[in-house]
């Protein structure tokens, strides 16, 4: 998916994602109905790491697809102290 910028002169600038190369030159502004502009930026190109990368594919994932939890997921023991200095401080 790409985004792609519009520019109502009534209200602003705003985004709107579509599958790459079907963008229209002109879109509906959602928040007044007046006709946009489409504006032409520079792509972000930028270096992103991957695991930023499957973060943001994750919650985008996530809008459209919820996973479904059935139960609480269960606690995970608290790791145990390596240094022996440690072993001996109160635990909660």
């Amino acid at each position: 998916m790409a985004t792609y910028e519009y520019f109502c002169n009534r209200c602003g600038s705003f985004d709107v994602k579509r599958p790459i190369g079907t963008a229209s030159a002109e879109e509906v502004c959602p928040r007044c109905s007046n006709t946009a502009r489409r504006v032409y930026t520079s792509p972000g190109t930028a270096f992103t790491l991957p695991a930023v990368a499957g973060l943001r594919e994750r919650e985008e994932e996530s809008r459209e697809n919820p996973a479904v939890v059935t139960r609480v997921p269960p606690k995970e023991a608290a790791p145990r102290p390596t240094h022996p200095a440690l072993a001996r401080l109160p635990r909660p």
